[in-house]
């Protein structure tokens, strides 16, 4: 009969036990972690992949951003040159077919000591990103944004009480022109815009704005929270638009005070941070059988109040 191997019969002596040595070993290593986080693999490897190709392509639409915007076509690029849209070269196709768009954007070009560069089809292609260019496009450098405290010193040097736009989230950059339009028309003093998830100051906001872009410094933050707390250290009541506002716009008793008017985005309207940041919402009375007005819209007609009760 075989013995039992911890009773000291066996051939090979007595056994003995692990005296709790090897306790540890027995105990659980946790839950196994995801494919992702094993370093070795092949889903961690596909993950590094992943998180170097968008940090690629986020530094290159940043580059993009940053660096020189085109106006492509016979038309955009005529309508800039006429609405003074700064311009830093313009570039025509050796072999274009000139009509008198082409013609009379030379001239103004010229009369404005804008370069004029010849440039191949491929050329052109590669430097407006395929677009339709016609034979033509014009070269708009990067905006030159203020701080918003510039805003209030230009209001101040003009001693004027200050009239802001904040932008949340606003990605069109034809609204973007667009309000700055209004604010300049109805006597503002600046815009405020935020770094991320936001229309910049494009051609195409530069051309919507129809040259007030030159009269009314835009400003851009990092964190428009933070941008708006700022504002309201310096005594600026900031009131931000929403179709479920506590006041309707004609009742709004502080606009004769330092105001900023905060405009949400074109469809989630204002984030639920920024409205908590607001000192008061206020709604645009309009007729039930409309849903919501545009940003841009919606911008002109409190900019408009504004300034009717700012009247003498």
């Amino acid at each position: 009969m075989a013995s039992n191997p911890r009773s000291g019969g066996s051939k090979k002596g007595p056994t003995k036990g692990s005296g709790g040595k090897n306790k540890r070993g027995l105990r659980g290593k946790g839950p196994t972690p995801k494919a992702e986080d094993r370093v070795y693999h092949k889903a961690h490897k596909a993950a590094q992949q992943r998180k170097t190709s968008n940090a690629s392509a986020q530094a290159k639409r940043k580059k993009k951003e940053l660096g020189p915007n085109m106006v492509a076509g016979r038309n955009s690029v005529l309508e800039a040159l006429r609405e003074g849209v700064p311009a830093t070269a313009m570039y025509v196709s050796g072999r274009i077919d000139s009509d008198d768009r082409v013609r009379e954007s030379i001239t103004l070009a010229t009369q404005r000591g804008i370069s004029m560069l010849e440039a191949s089809k491929p050329d052109l292609d590669r430097l407006t990103d395929d677009a339709i260019h016609q034979g033509i496009a014009l070269q708009v450098p990067p905006y030159d944004y203020a701080d918003p405290s510039d805003l209030l010193e230009f209001a101040a040097d003009r001693a004027e009480t200050p009239l802001l736009v904040a932008l949340d989230g606003i990605t069109d950059p034809r609204n973007l022109g667009a309000i700055v339009r209004s604010t300049a028309a109805f006597g503002g003093h600046g815009v405020i815009i935020p770094e991320r998830r936001a229309a910049s100051m494009t051609a195409a906001a530069w051309k919507t704005s129809a040259g007030a872009a030159s009269r009314i410094r835009v400003a851009q933050v990092v964190n428009l929270a933070r941008a708006i707390d700022e504002l309201k250290k310096q005594n600026v009541f900031v009131v931000g638009l929403d179709m479920d506002g506590d006041v309707e716009l004609p009742e709004l008793t502080f606009t004769r005070d330092p105001l900023c008017i905060v405009v949400g985005s074109e469809g989630k309207g204002l984030s639920r941070l920024i409205a908590e940041k607001c000192d008061q919402i206020v709604s645009i009375p309009i007729a039930a059988t409309t849903e919501s007005l545009n940003a841009g819209i919606a911008a002109a007609v409190s900019l408009y109040e504004v300034a009717r009760a700012r009247r003498p």
